[in-house]
């Protein structure tokens, strides 16, 4: 795996600051809705997910869609509307920007620069985020392998910017039950290959409302620096991705299952691996172990 900047070693530790928060150090709960589509309904959610406990707030002004005649975002507007509701509530906010010529003025209004997966590999979006002087969120690619995310991560500190997080948002597979298929074992396996913070995105990594939860808390298992939920009051009428979206109430009781389970994970003893036990460490003859 060719990384160097990203690669983990001690000189390297350091947190990502985002506003008031320390990506890393504190435990970042981002949320909001997919689409930014009203002044009306950016305020009601901000201050819903703001009260529940949510300390980033998320919201796309600009949408890659698949479909041409799907929703694309309301652009500038959008992201005056997103600046507003975060400035009302305290909170910093990320959106995605989604072309290397826009991302000086986008950094105008957001706090943090989302790469979203479908630009994984734009090495010129890369380039520019990593002189933009703003923290970074690199979402992984739905087909990219470890190595190739954060070789995508390398293009960004190579170019100037130290603050980049990892966000896992599920791949492609087989698998057509849910959206994606969240990843978790690249949390801790990201944790061992490299220094950067690392988020998981339950909502896309599952697109289904139902699931959520359950994968929420499987990630803070996992060791999961932050997690990214999209909330919306009234998915029915949400312009986008609305059954991924939880409800407020749905989202504020997750939010305190998550610290509960965060307070029990602080409380687990650390337990050396016993040397008599067996399967500690590596078979040095490669041969196939027999249990009898």
């Amino acid at each position: 795996m060719n990384i160097k900047l990203a690669a983990k070693n001690k000189e390297s530790q350091r947190a990502v600051r985002v506003g008031g928060l320390e990506f890393g150090r504190d435990f970042v709960l981002a949320a909001g809705p997919c689409s930014v589509e009203s002044e009306e309904q950016m305020a009601a959610i901000a201050r819903a997910v703001s009260e529940a406990g949510a300390n980033l707030l998320r919201g796309g002004a600009f949408k890659p869609r698949t479909s041409p005649y799907a929703f694309q975002g309301l652009g500038l507007a959008g992201l005056k509307i997103l600046q507003r509701a975060g400035r009302e509530m305290g909170l910093p906010v990320v959106t995605e920007v989604l072309d290397a010529r826009d991302v000086p003025w986008v950094a105008d209004y957001a706090d943090m620069l989302q790469i979203g997966a479908r630009n994984m590999q734009n090495f010129s979006l890369l380039k520019e985020v990593g002189r933009a002087g703003r923290p970074v969120l690199l979402k992984r690619g739905m087909n990219a392998t470890l190595a190739e995310w954060l070789s995508c991560a390398e293009y960004i500190l190579h170019y100037g910017n130290p603050d980049v997080v990892l966000c896992e948002r599920g791949i492609r597979t087989f698998e057509t039950h849910t959206r994606n298929t969240l990843d978790l074992s690249a949390v801790p396996a990201l944790h061992q290959l490299t220094h950067l913070p690392v988020m998981v995105d339950p909502s896309h990594g599952t697109g289904r409302r139902e699931l959520i939860p359950a994968m929420t808390l499987a990630a803070v298992a996992a060791g999961a620096d932050a997690v990214m939920l999209e909330v919306h009051h009234q998915p029915d009428r949400a312009l986008s991705d609305g059954d991924q979206a939880l409800l407020p109430a749905e989202f504020a009781r997750l939010v305190r299952r998550i610290q509960v389970l965060r307070d029990a994970l602080r409380q687990l003893p650390d337990i050396p691996p016993d040397p008599l036990a067996g399967g500690t460490g590596p078979n040095p003859e490669n041969k196939e172990e027999v249990t009898p």
